[in-house]
């Protein structure tokens, strides 16, 4: 967290690893910076939108339950997509002195609402009209425009699932984590959403395929709402799982232990560092966290001095991109330093 009177850094596009201004390097919280977000934003966006519009009319003219449900999922996912750029926006507006530490935490505000939309226009409406179809099932027709519209769907949808595979892929190398793993760990609400909602679409693309074909081979309009009912039971686990990520780092989340490791290393490295004797990283937003420690400087210095050098030993830090603001206070005599190894 920053002092008051002063504000975090503005964020730039330096890449995890590379070397601040003030010369403390470390692997940024989980993410690539810079423009791959947004792109896998908008891939998802124009997808979804392509393909809510294909299965509507489509759904429109076979009757068919999976595909009210598939509908239903796209136009929710098109809709999460405004969200998550509203997301990116607002998260990236630089500190002031209302918001010393940046506006990074809006990112997982809207990336919540996304979630609940996904949840209630998606996964609860899809398992209603599922239920509804059971009760009064309605036959299907034109099985092949169907098909035709679920196979366009799957390509649109790969696309766009690709995108984001790419981005979590090379963030997950820098972090030394699989792909899930990261997927789930990220401080970028933007790439957690894509990856899980592209994910959730290519399974239930083939779930109404199989819900249709079954309807098709059978002349029963069952197996095509319960095809509805177990796409709204996928995104509603989906939805879940994005709401708890968001409230996690909504409520506060202490960083990566790899960051941690890191960042103690490059404290220890520095000659007016002795000790390091508390250290906690909190990630404050997408890529940013702030640093609060205790600290022993080098040498004996009167009280003056030591405040000052404090100030300094804070600015240098939050000169990072990666952290949006540092505060230190001085270790006791008898307080142990803490290593790497101990994190």
């Amino acid at each position: 967290m920053n002092r008051p009177g002063r504000t975090g850094p503005p964020q730039d596009s330096r890449r995890d690893g590379d070397e601040a201004p003030g010369g403390f390097p470390f692997l940024l919280p989980g993410d690539t910076r810079g423009p791959d977000s947004f792109r896998t934003v908008f891939v998802a966006f124009g997808a979804n939108l392509l393909i809510a519009v294909a299965k509507t009319a489509a759904a429109l003219i076979t009757r068919s339950a999976s595909l009210t449900a598939e509908a239903a999922h796209s136009w929710a996912d098109t809709g999460n997509e405004v969200f998550l750029v509203v997301a990116n926006r607002r998260a990236a507006r630089p500190a002031d002195r209302q918001h010393p530490l940046g506006h990074g935490r809006e990112a997982y505000v809207w990336s919540l609402f996304a979630a609940v939309g996904l949840f209630v226009a998606g996964g609860a409406f899809s398992i209603t009209h599922g239920v509804g179809q059971l009760r009064n099932p309605v036959p299907a027709d034109d099985f092949l425009l169907g098909y035709a519209v679920l196979g366009l769907s799957f390509l649109l949808e790969g696309m766009s699932f690709l995108q984001s595979v790419r981005q979590a892929r090379a963030d997950a190398r820098v972090m030394q984590r699989d792909l899930i793993e990261h997927v789930l760990a990220t401080s970028d609400p933007a790439l957690r959403a894509v990856f899980a909602e592209d994910a959730a679409a290519l399974t239930g693309l083939v779930l109404a395929t199989a819900g249709l074909a079954a309807h098709q081979v059978t002349g029963s309009a069952v197996p095509d709402a319960v095809g509805s009912i177990l796409v709204g039971v996928l995104l509603v686990v989906v939805a879940a799982v994005l709401i708890n990520r968001n409230r996690r780092f909504l409520v506060g989340e202490e960083a990566d232990p790899r960051v941690r490791a890191a960042v103690l290393r490059s404290m220890l490295a520095m000659p007016e560092v002795a000790r390091v004797t508390y250290l906690r990283l909190e990630v404050v937003g997408p890529r940013m966290i702030s640093v609060v420690g205790d600290v022993d400087l080098a040498g004996d210095d009167v009280e003056s001095h030591v405040a000052v050098r404090l100030r300094a030993l804070e600015a240098k830090i939050a000169a990072s991109a990666a952290v949006a603001g540092a505060v230190f206070s001085l270790s006791a005599p008898d307080e142990p330093s803490l290593t790497p190894d101990s994190l």
